[in-house]
């Protein structure tokens, strides 16, 4: 891999050595015709104006490039900022449904002093990654003697959703709705697929949990405001569902496999940085600018020494030589980066 790097690096840095190579004997050489041939100094500064030109014009065509680019970008992250506000509230309307769910009766009497008092410390990603050997206590949870019929986990994982730290093990006592989640929590959130154990518990093995987890002690007022809240959630998943063991499936289901996954990449794409195309060609465009404008209309107005010239000359024929051998790799990185 780092082979695979190194001439990966190598490969980039080729073309902007043979341009300073080739800038550098283009200087010598007319430096040498200037010396040789005196009237091929007015020659030159005949030419200047027309430099000053092309320069000018492939600098203008950059520029205008670069501006409807970033207004491109800007409008997109606009796009992201909305889709983002409404997924993050998707988040908001199932984490109260999870919240009125653990504040229920429908666990077994003494399942929350357990959880919340004996493994106080305890959070489910800690359970979920009790292979890094990182918690004593996950290891101490596993260990243990299922007393409520393996609903722990659920619990657990209930509770990781109410949470907005990946390292929090308590929750407050009003639970926080962020504008924005953490980027960390929402990749645990995924990682380990959290509100999967609903489809699990409620669907997969709800004939084995039945008698564990009894719905019908969720009160009716807070049925009905689950079911509200899920219909705002998704109106067309969600439309004439009853609070029942499938819709507490379809639930986890639907926000494992796609409320979640969208908020993740709504984060990452809220994130991204400038493309590196763009950043290529405000590098193209600043030395067009510098050496192909601005160089030679000095040395006409301060009729500077021919050396200005003739570097201003050599630097963006340089330029244009380095163009012309990176321009396809810059395109061809851009296409094939995520």
């Amino acid at each position: 891999m780092r082979n695979k790097s190194f001439f990966k690096d190598l490969y980039a840095l080729i073309p902007l050595v043979f341009s300073g190579l080739l800038c550098i004997t283009l200087i010598f050489l007319l430096w040498q015709k200037t010396n040789t041939n005196p009237a091929f100094i007015d020659t030159l500064s005949n030419l200047a104006a027309i430099f000053i030109s092309i320069s000018g014009f492939l600098a203008a065509i950059i520029m205008v490039y670069l501006v409807s680019s970033t207004v491109g970008i800007k409008n997109n992250r606009i796009m992201v900022i909305e889709g983002l506000s409404k997924i993050t509230q998707k988040m908001h309307n199932f984490r109260n449904i999870v919240e009125l769910l653990l504040h229920s009766k429908m666990w077994l009497p003494g399942l929350k002093e357990y959880i919340d008092d004996e493994f106080s410390g305890l959070n489910f990603f800690e359970v979920k990654e009790f292979y890094k050997g990182n918690s004593k206590l996950a290891i101490e949870f596993l260990q243990e003697t299922k007393h409520f019929g393996d609903t722990e986990n659920l619990y657990l994982e209930l509770k990781s959703l109410l949470m907005t730290k990946p390292k929090e093990k308590k929750l407050p006592k009003n639970v926080h709705y962020p504008k924005i989640y953490n980027k960390e929590i929402v990749g645990k959130w995924l990682e380990h697929k959290c509100s999967s154990g609903l489809l699990y518990y409620f669907g997969y093995k709800f004939g084995i949990y039945k008698e564990t987890l009894d719905i019908e002690a969720v009160y009716e007022r807070h049925q009905e405001k689950i079911i509200e809240l899920a219909n705002s959630i998704d109106p067309d998943v969600f439309e004439d569902s009853s609070f029942n063991e499938v819709f507490l499936s379809k639930l986890g289901d639907h926000m494992s496999n796609d409320v979640m996954p969208k908020l993740y990449q709504l984060h990452e794409n809220i994130n991204t940085t400038m493309p590196s195309i763009l950043k290529y060609l405000h590098f193209i465009f600043l030395f067009l600018v510098v050496l192909g404008v601005l160089l030679p209309l000095s040395f006409l107005l301060f009729e500077l020494n021919i050396l200005f010239l003739l570097i201003s000359f050599a630097s963006v024929t340089s330029i244009i030589f380095f163009i012309a051998t990176t321009f396809y790799q810059f395109l061809n990185k851009e296409i094939n980066t995520d």
